[in-house]
């Protein structure tokens, strides 16, 4: 177990299932304490207790970060509770498939505002207190699309290309605070995200990576010495994009 990661805490959005859950484990097994945000609070209390297993501090905080105008807040208030975040791991989203010529308005904004304004918002939630300690990092979860179109996939591509920027522009802004970001970009995912009513894509899950993969990937970023970051990893299936 690191000493240096056992002495840290993390927040991680999305930490039910998925890409999340994976995470808060590795993290967890590395010793890191766990505040675990995410909408099914009986998922995360699962997850909070698979933690526990491990030796450390994990807390459930149920919340829904598509209440847009709450989020900020709620967020300051569980680092609050919690105890100062070293690692913030934004990795709560949806998947939406519709030609953008067929998309809704609402259906729009349901994706700009949880793929791309709840990260925003959760960073400005711990930013405060990762300033006065000079030191932090934040895990924003991208997507291939971001860089790379697909059809019938606009408004999350969109989502998560801003993401990309926002990452890049608060990398350099806060660089002078000690404050590390790093853009994680996936390529296909077996998650439930898959399931879910706003997606429908017919694709061989058994050829995309696992949550696990992507998990030691963040983890592996974040174990880097505080004079180093991966500012972009990018992780694909081996065989290709699906």
């Amino acid at each position: 177990m690191s000493s240096v990661l056992s002495q840290q805490r993390a927040m991680i959005t999305g930490a039910g299932s998925g890409i999340g859950k994976a995470t808060a484990l590795a993290f967890a097994g590395a010793g890191i304490d766990l505040a675990l945000i995410g909408r099914n609070l009986e998922k995360l209390e699962a997850t909070a207790m698979a933690a526990r297993d491990l030796g450390v501090t994990a807390t459930a905080y149920g919340m829904d970060l598509a209440e847009i105008d709450r989020v900020e807040e709620r967020i300051a208030r569980v680092a609050d509770e919690f105890g100062p975040i070293d690692i913030l791991v934004n990795n709560a989203g949806m998947g939406y498939t519709n030609p953008l010529a067929d998309t809704p308005l609402g259906d729009w904004r349901k994706v700009i505002d949880l793929n791309l304004t709840s990260p925003y918002l959760c960073a400005r939630g711990v930013l405060p207190s990762m300033r006065a300690r000079g030191r932090g990092m934040i895990i924003n979860v991208s997507s291939i699309a971001a860089e790379t179109p697909f059809p019938g996939w606009g408004a999350y591509s969109v989502s998560k290309a801003g993401l990309v920027a926002f990452s890049r522009t608060l990398a350099v802004e806060e660089r002078a605070n000690g404050i590390r970001v790093t853009i994680i970009t996936p390529g296909a995912v077996n998650t439930p995200i898959w399931d879910t009513d706003s997606v429908e894509a017919d694709f061989d899950r058994s050829a995309m990576l696992t949550p696990d993969i992507i998990a030691g990937a963040i983890l592996q970023a974040v174990s880097l010495p505080a004079g180093a970051v991966v500012e972009t990893m990018t992780i694909t299936p081996s065989a290709g994009a699906l």
